[in-house]
C-alpha cells in the first residue's frame, strides 16, 4: 500500500546531529522541510548505541550544533547523558519534529517534476511517499554497525556483540573478553577495553593497524592551533607530544602511523584514539594487546591470531566501526558517492551535488564539519528558493 504524497521544499534523511543541524538552519531561514528518521528517537547512535561511560572527547566549544551553544553549566567534556539533554533542548528550541519510524528505502530525482521522490517504510508495513525540491542526506559517518567476516565466528560458543550493543563492563567481571578494534569512530575500542578492565574483566584488545594515541588536551589544543598554523605543523606537534607522553609503544604491540593524525582523519575518516587511561593499563599488563584475528576454532571459544598463537575468550566485542548504506536507497548513488559511501566531490565542495541533493555530516570533519555543512546547505537552498520557487 502507498499513502498520499507529502509535499515540502526540503527532505532531510536522518535525525542525528547532521539532520538536526540542517533542520535548525532551514528553520532559521523559514524554509519548510520534513525530517525522516528510521528509529523512534533523535540521535539514535547516542541514545541507543553508546556505552554508559561515553564522554565527548572534544571540548564543548568544538561540539555544539549551529545557532545554539551548549549551556555554560555543562562541563568542558560533556557526558553522553548531557549531550542527549542538549540535543533535546536543541530540537525543542527549533521546533524540530521528525517523522519517526520512517525507514527510507528509495529516493530518486524526477526529471519531469524537477523534484526528489522519497519512499519510506513505516510501522504498519506500508510505504509513505514524500516529494521535495531538495534532498539532504544526513545519515552521518556512523550509519550501520560493521562486523568483519571471521572464519568460524558463527560457531563461537561465547557472546559476540558489536560495540553499539555494549553498555558497561559490569556484567563481564572475571570473564575473558576480547575487544576487536582500537579505533575512535563512534564507539572506541580502547575506551571499552579500559571500562572492561576497570570492572575486573580479563581484557585483551586487537590492534591490527598503526594508530595515533593522543590525550584530550593535546587534541583540543591542536584544533585551536589549526586556526593559526598549517596542518602539517600541527600534526608534527601532536606526534611529538604523543611520543613524550606515551613513549615507544611498539614493545606493547602498538605501531604509530607515518602520517599525522589530523591528515589521516580528514583523508581517511580514521580518528586518532583519545586516551582515557588505557595506555597505562596496557603498560601495567591489565590489558593485553594482540595482533589480528585469523580464525575461530569450531565448536569452542578458542581464537587463533595471525602470529599463530591461540587464546580462549568468553566474549568478543567488535569495535570495528560502521559502514554507510546510502547506496542501497539513493538512485544514482554510484555517480555521487565512492565505494565507502562518502561524496566523490572533494572538500570544500563535498556537501553539494547536482539536482538539489546535499550531503551533511559526510565531510570527515566531525561535529565542527556538520555545522558548516548544514549552514552551507541551508543558505544554498535559501538562495535558490528565494528567486526561483515559491515556498510551500
Amino acid at each position: 500500500m502507498t499513502t498520499g504524497d507529502k509535499q515540502t521544499v526540503a527532505i532531510i534523511v536522518g535525525a542525528g546531529p547532521a539532520g538536526l543541524s540542517t533542520a535548525a538552519s532551514l528553520h532559521k531561514l523559514s524554509i519548510p522541510y520534513i525530517i525522516l528518521e528510521r528509529e523512534d528517537c533523535i540521535a539514535s547512535l547516542f541514545n541507543k548505541k553508546a556505552y554508559d561511560r561515553l564522554h565527548l572527547h572534544l571540548a564543548k566549544q568544538f561540539t555544539h550544533l549551529p545557532h545554539f551553544p551548549i549551556p555554560a553549566t555543562f562541563p568542558t567534556y560533556i557526558s553522553r547523558s548531557d549531550f542527549l539533554k542538549y540535543l533535546d533542548q536543541y530540537a525543542a528550541h527549533f521546533n524540530i519534529t521528525p517523522e519517526f519510524r520512517n525507514n527510507v528505502k528509495f529516493a530518486k530525482y524526477d526529471e519531469d517534476m524537477k523534484k526528489w521522490k522519497v519512499e519510506a517504510a513505516v510501522e504498519d508495513g506500508g510505504v509513505r511517499c514524500y516529494v521535495g525540491r531538495f534532498l539532504v542526506v544526513a545519515t552521518g559517518e556512523n550509519c550501520d554497525a560493521f562486523v568483519p567476516e571471521v572464519d568460524g565466528l558463527s560457531e563461537f560458543e561465547g557472546e559476540v556483540i558489536h560495540s553499539t550493543e555494549y553498555k558497561s563492563g559490569k556484567e563481564y567481571e572475571k570473564k575473558k573478553v576480547l575487544v576487536v578494534g582500537a579505533g575512535n569512530s563512534g564507539n572506541s575500542g580502547m575506551e571499552i577495553a579500559f571500562d572492561l578492565a576497570n570492572h575486573g574483566a580479563k581484557t585483551s584488545i586487537v590492534v591490527r593497524s598503526p594508530v595515533h594515541i593522543l590525550s584530550r588536551w593535546s587534541t583540543n589544543f591542536g584544533l585551536v592551533l589549526l586556526k593559526l598554523m598549517p596542518l602539517h605543523l600541527v600534526d608534527s606537534l601532536l606526534v611529538l607530544v604523543s611520543k613524550v607522553t606515551y613513549g615507544d609503544l611498539t614493545m606493547y604491540g602498538i605501531q604509530r602511523p607515518k602520517e599525522g593524525p589530523i591528515l589521516i582523519k580528514i583523508r581517511d575518516a580514521k580518528y586518532p584514539v583519545m586516551d582515557v587511561g588505557t595506555v597505562k593499563k596496557i603498560k601495567s599488563g591489565e590489558i593485553q594487546v594482540l595482533p589480528a584475528l585469523k580464525s575461530i576454532k569450531r565448536g569452542g571459544n578458542e581464537i587463533v591470531f595471525e602470529n599463530g598463537k591461540c587464546h580462549q575468550f568468553d566474549a568478543i566485542v567488535f569495535a570495528t566501526g560502521f559502514k554507510r548504506s546510502t547506496h542501497l536507497w539513493l538512485q544514482g548513488a554510484d555517480n555521487l558517492l565512492n565505494k565507502d559511501g562518502f561524496p566523490k566531490q572533494m572538500h570544500p565542495n563535498h556537501w553539494k551535488g547536482q539536482n538539489g541533493i546535499y550531503f551533511v555530516g559526510l565531510g570527515k570533519k566531525g561535529l565542527v564539519g556538520i555545522s558548516r555543512d548544514a549552514q552551507s546547505t541551508a543558505h544554498h537552498i535559501f538562495n535558490l528558493v528565494s528567486n526561483k520557487i515559491q515556498l510551500i
